[in-house]
C-alpha cells in the first residue's frame, strides 16, 4: 500500500530584504522538525524517498528530521500548485513505498485535505500528514487516500 507522507516546513525566519526562497529555519522550526523527525522514526513510517522544495526553509526542515532517504529536489513543489504537486507524484517512475513531501502551505494543506479528507482548519508549520491509498501513485487522485494519521509539534 503506497503511503504518502506530507510535511509542511517547520517555522522560518523573515530576515528583511531576503528573498522568500533564502528564508532560514527559526529556532522554534529547528526544534520542531527535530521533533516530526523524532515522531516519524517512533511511528514507523520511515519514507523510502524524500521529494523536496528548494527553498532554504524547506531542506533546513528535511536535514532537520535527520532521516536517511534519497533525495530529490522539485522546482514544482515551490511553486506551489497542488494541481501540479499531484502531477509529480502520479509520475514516480521509482515508485516508492512510502514518499515524503515536503513543502508549503497553501498547497500541503490542499493536498492533504483533498487526498485523505483531513486536516481541519489549518495546516501549521512542521505538521505531517500521514496519507494511505491502494493502487499505485499514477492512481493518486482526490479522494482516493485515507488520513492514517495527523501530527503537530503543538500536540506533543
Amino acid at each position: 500500500m503506497p503511503t504518502l507522507i506530507v510535511l509542511r516546513h517547520a517555522k522560518a525566519e523573515s530576515p528583511l530584504g531576503t528573498a522568500d526562497i533564502d528564508r532560514p529555519l527559526a529556532k522554534r522550526g529547528r526544534r520542531d522538525a527535530r521533533a516530526a523527525g523524532d515522531e516519524l522514526r517512533a511511528t514507523g513510517r520511515v519514507p523510502d524517498r524524500v521529494i523536496c522544495s528548494p527553498a532554504l526553509r524547506t531542506r533546513q526542515t528535511l536535514q532537520e528530521l535527520r532521516l536517511d532517504a534519497p533525495v530529490d529536489i522539485e522546482d514544482g513543489v515551490y511553486d506551489n500548485d497542488p494541481e501540479a504537486i499531484l502531477d509529480l507524484l502520479r509520475g514516480r517512475p521509482d515508485a516508492p513505498g512510502t514518499l515524503l513531501l515536503v513543502g508549503h502551505n497553501p498547497s500541503m494543506h490542499r493536498l492533504v485535505s483533498d487526498l485523505g479528507g483531513g486536516a481541519g482548519e489549518g495546516f501549521p508549520t512542521a505538521a505531517t500528514a500521514v496519507i494511505e491509498f491502494d493502487g499505485d501513485w499514477s492512481d493518486l487522485w482526490p479522494g482516493i487516500g485515507r488520513l492514517a494519521s495527523l501530527w503537530t509539534p503543538r500536540a506533543r
